[in-house]
């Protein structure tokens, strides 16, 4: 990964966040506020824009940089939590101009450290985390595939963790104020986190 490669990623993203913005707020009006498909899309699109005219090759400091603008852009509990990732990636990446798939992987462990730590969460707990925690772990667990071999199995793994949150209670948000009624309810963030994994494999391919 470098510059350019990062920019395509995340505009691969952001493709994917738009064209599924309705039916990510039709899931979070099931037991969250239903703005979750305006804010992702308007977020990814936000550090989109930025990564395409933005002369920096640093990948942390394009990093930092994108997750102040996705912040601002989606001003929710699940942009700041994007928002945390994106800025834990890039104390890993500092320094760095280009990044190898492993580098990648750990990197994204360390956004994920960061998310567990300051939200105070942790995969089986109805979140993006368990579309996100698998991936990485599927990701890192690909050392010795080529790249699109690699992302794709990340990508079936965040698939498989958003579809186990349908069997969960949530713990965080707002969600938690419908308990048992949200079991056998799709996790939006989770499916937020499948999106982004996708995102990428269908850049990588």
């Amino acid at each position: 990964m470098n510059a350019q490669s990062l920019t395509g990623a995340i505009s691969s993203i952001s493709r994917l966040m738009t064209e599924n913005r309705d039916y990510l707020v039709e899931l979070d009006q099931q037991n969250g506020d239903g703005d979750l498909g305006i804010s992702m899309a308007a977020g990814f699109k936000t550090v989109a824009d930025y990564l395409s005219s933005a002369e920096e090759k640093d990948l942390g400091r394009l990093l930092m940089k994108s997750g102040g603008l996705f912040n601002e852009a989606a001003p929710s509990s699940l942009g700041t939590i994007l928002s945390i990732g994106f800025m834990g990636m890039a104390k890993a990446l500092k320094g760095k101009e280009e990044a190898g798939t492993q580098e990648i992987a750990t990197a994204m462990e360390a956004g994920l450290a960061s998310i567990m730590e300051k939200a105070k969460s942790k995969p089986g707990e109805k979140t993006v985390l368990d579309a996100l925690c698998p991936a990485v772990m599927a990701l890192k667990n690909a050392d010795g595939l080529d790249k699109p071999t690699a992302w794709a199995k990340a990508a079936a793994a965040a698939t498989e963790g958003s579809e186990s949150t349908r069997a969960m209670k949530p713990v965080h948000g707002r969600a938690v104020y419908y308990g048992e009624k949200s079991i056998g309810i799709l996790d939006g963030g989770s499916v937020v986190g499948k999106l982004i994994f996708e995102g990428i494999s269908d850049f990588i391919k």
